[in-house]
């Protein structure tokens, strides 16, 4: 049975509709909750891959938050041996910045419903594809990897380009957030550390506009992002039978 090593960061971020996808699969999950156990010294050698999830810190904040050279050196281990490894967020950015590329504050943070455009590299990957060349999705981000050097484009949106990439044939780092659901964005747009931040930022994405285009966007992104979960765990270990989730349709 496929063991799955998931690094968290802040209670508002979970594995969202991953989780119970990762359960129904057959797959075991080990928490490590960086909020609860900072100094927390996980071995990665016993699973067969490792989840990233997102929080409100970032890559520059290694000398006041120690535990995120810990997950460098995780993620980097995880790679050397070959294993799929998946960042979102802020787990995307440790990933490039394990794979040497710089992360930077983005010019204006992205927070709300983007339209996700996929390169042709991203069109045709066997992770990615089933979200297509345009799909919507969530965000919550104020930083940005670059790609690194030795990673393939797969997506990007009218405001930010690096917004997903692949490493090696097994390793993921996606900016937006596919595992959201309706609770979860309403439970960030409770939370307030969150809404402060939505506060200071200027323009349509406010919290009436981000509750209407959930509503709009949610099953949409729900159906891809079901597909992608189910193709990026498949590079972990394929269970007894695959999960499929027919209820939700492609499209909008």
């Amino acid at each position: 049975m496929p063991r799955i090593l998931v690094f968290q960061h802040v209670a508002a971020e979970p594995l969202g509709t991953l989780d119970p996808l990762i359960r129904r699969r057959g797959h075991r999950i080990r928490f490590v909750n960086f909020e609860r156990d900072p100094d927390a010294q996980p071995s990665v050698d016993r699973y067969q891959g490792l989840v990233v999830l997102g929080g409100p810190m970032n890559v520059q904040e290694q000398a006041t938050r120690p535990h995120l050279r810990t997950e460098l050196a995780a993620i980097e281990r995880m790679l050397g041996q070959g294993k799929p490894v998946l960042g979102i967020c802020l787990g995307a950015q440790l990933l490039a910045h394990a794979l040497g590329a710089p992360v930077k504050r983005h010019h204006v943070p992205e927070i709300g419903w983007y339209r996700l455009r996929a390169t042709q590299a991203g069109r045709d990957d066997p992770v990615l594809a089933p979200l297509g060349e345009d799909a919507p999705v969530f965000q919550w981000h104020g930083h940005h990897f670059e790609i690194p050097r030795t990673a393939t484009h797969l997506a990007r949106s009218d405001t930010c380009e690096q917004q997903a990439f692949r490493w090696g044939e097994k390793a993921y780092g996606f900016q937006f957030h596919l595992e959201m659901d309706e609770p979860l964005i309403e439970r960030w747009l409770a939370t307030p550390g969150y809404r402060e931040e939505l506060e200071r930022r200027e323009g349509l994405h406010d919290e009436a506009a981000i509750r209407a285009h959930t509503r709009e966007h949610i099953a949409t992104m729900q159906a891809g992002a079901d597909a992608v979960f189910n193709n990026f765990l498949d590079l972990v270990g394929r269970p007894d039978r695959r999960i499929a989730l027919p209820s939700r349709e492609f499209g909008e």
